[in-house]
């Protein structure tokens, strides 16, 4: 055994900070101007299609007047003036609609289901480019580099949506339930920027009632991937909202242990014997909708297990070649014909499908996201995109879907601002080519996307991510006078290294 001497332990850990000083800092940022498709303060978009994100039927030779940063008006092309000056697009073909508010939407990607890559940077790009103009984190695994983007997005220096910062996941610590821990960290996190909170699968019921107190005690939302407790006690207890919607609710197999999470076979073999029509999913229903208690829907994060899945050829283009190469191996195990899980995930996903169409029929609060995770077959953006197109595969209408990926979100956020196309409203908007309530792929021809009334080139911000998903990206950080501190503090220590080995020998 190789033992590492008290003086080096003491300069790695030097090194070692002096990197993190590096990787937490950034004064620098990007020029917005270079992906903008035109600027101008005054925009009307005539001859358009209008899905409005309330749910309401689309309606067609629409005008969408924006000045500054506000949609000033919406109506009939005939009677809506253009104010003097205005640049006038003629969008005959088009459709508008409202930005995406996406629930479940990381900072981080994903692949080979163990490996994990914080891609604040390149995310953000493609979440706007996908026309998703807000998002949520839903769980941190970098919290300071999401705080770290969300600054530079909000002061003007980073493309990328309104970020609303969740908390790094709560998990259960040790033997015995500890609440008091629990709720020590929403506070923390709260101080420091959370302004929602994730219970995670092996959180116990004490700890999750200890977060969700603690939260509510400052105004703020807990959600939850859960498993070691059930939907019916996390409802109970006051959580706002729950992730992936029935997959994951384990109160339905039989062994299940109170305060523990089960092996996930048979508890998703459960959900498969489950009658969606039964008393027991509509007594779940019941509490909920009674409750209040919101479903973020991540259909397409479960297709993705599916061989049949619909996988978005742009994903390769924006991965490193390493990660490429990871992608194809993991996606070669789905298509084995001699592989039982695709098979399963077929049916699991059509489950999903029916429950979650149930629960917005009894009134059910839906909203979704895109959830960049699993094997690595979900990027940011494109996710997204897909997650509507299987909403109305659920057999909702594209109205409908388009109101869960829109309103419903900013409706949970309490922000008026945002998720429809109405008068007065945050000018966050995307044009695509076609007619989704006819061919609901056309929300992935994104022609341009409006934040906070600047036209965005999504071409020129996907172009922009190419090859960057996977690896750091420290263009963000070349301007810092931190990075400069830190790195006149590494080269000290490694002269320092060199000459304790090649230096002269002192007696």
């Amino acid at each position: 055994m190789r033992l590492v001497s008290r003086g080096h332990r003491t300069t790695s850990r030097l090194i070692a900070t002096a990197l993190l000083l590096i990787a937490s800092s950034s004064c620098g940022g990007t020029d917005l101007r270079q992906f903008l498709a035109f600027e101008a303060p005054n925009v009307a978009l005539v001859n358009v299609r209008v899905i409005d994100g309330s749910g309401r039927p689309s309606r067609d030779s629409q005008t969408v007047v924006i000045q500054s940063e506000r949609i000033t008006a919406v109506g009939d092309t005939k009677a809506v003036p253009i104010p003097a000056g205005a640049k006038v697009l003629d969008l005959g073909g088009r459709t508008v609609l409202p930005g995406f508010v996406g629930m479940h939407d990381h900072l981080f990607y994903q692949v080979a289901s163990n490996r994990v890559y914080p891609s604040q940077e390149s995310f953000a790009m493609l979440y706007l480019a996908a026309g998703v103009t807000t998002i949520r984190t839903a769980g941190a695994l970098d919290f300071r580099g999401d705080l770290r983007i969300k600054r530079l997005i909000d002061e003007g220096r980073h493309p990328g949506p309104t970020i609303y910062i969740t908390s790094p996941y709560l998990y259960a610590a040790g033997e015995a339930p500890d609440p008091a821990r629990t709720a020590k960290q929403v506070a923390n996190w709260a101080d420091d920027g959370a302004t929602s909170f994730k219970a995670y699968t092996s959180l116990r019921r004490e700890e999750l009632a200890a977060a969700i107190n603690a939260a509510h005690q400052r105004g703020l939302k807990v959600t939850g991937h859960l498993c070691a407790v059930g939907f019916m006690d996390a409802a109970s207890l006051g959580i706002d909202n729950l992730e992936h919607g029935l997959l994951v609710d384990t109160e339905f197999y039989a062994g299940k242990a109170p305060d523990q999470c089960p092996d996930q076979s048979p508890a998703l073999g459960a959900i498969l014997s489950l009658d969606i029509a039964g008393g027991s999913v509509r007594q779940l229903i019941g509490l909920l909708v009674n409750r209040g208690v919101w479903i973020t829907s991540t259909l397409a994060i479960y297709e993705t297990f599916a061989a049949s899945a619909q996988l978005d050829p742009r994903t390769l283009d924006v991965l490193t070649p390493a990660l490429q190469d990871l992608y194809r191996a993991e996606q070669a195990k789905l298509e084995d014909p001699n592989a039982q899980g695709p098979s399963a995930w077929r049916s699991l996903l059509s489950k999903e499908m029916q429950f979650e169409r149930a629960f917005v029929a009894a009134g059910g609060r839906l909203m979704a996201g895109s959830d960049p995770t699993g094997w690595g077959g979900i990027v940011a953006g494109f996710g997204n995109q897909r997650q509507v197109e299987l909403l109305v595969g659920a057999g909702l209408t594209a109205e409908q879907s388009i109101r869960i990926a829109s309103a419903n979100g900013a409706d949970f956020l309490l922000d008026e601002n945002i998720g429809r196309v109405a008068t007065g409203l945050q000018a966050d908007l995307i044009v695509v080519t076609g007619n989704p309530t006819v061919t609901i792929s056309d929300i992935r021809n994104v022609e341009l996307v409006f934040r906070k009334g600047l036209a965005y080139d999504p071409a020129r911000l996907i172009a922009a991510t190419h090859g960057t998903v996977g690896q750091l990206n420290m263009a963000i950080y070349y301007r810092s006078p931190y990075m400069w501190l830190a790195g006149l503090l590494l080269a000290i220590l490694l002269a320092r290294r060199l000459w304790r080995r090649f230096g002269p020998a002192v007696d």
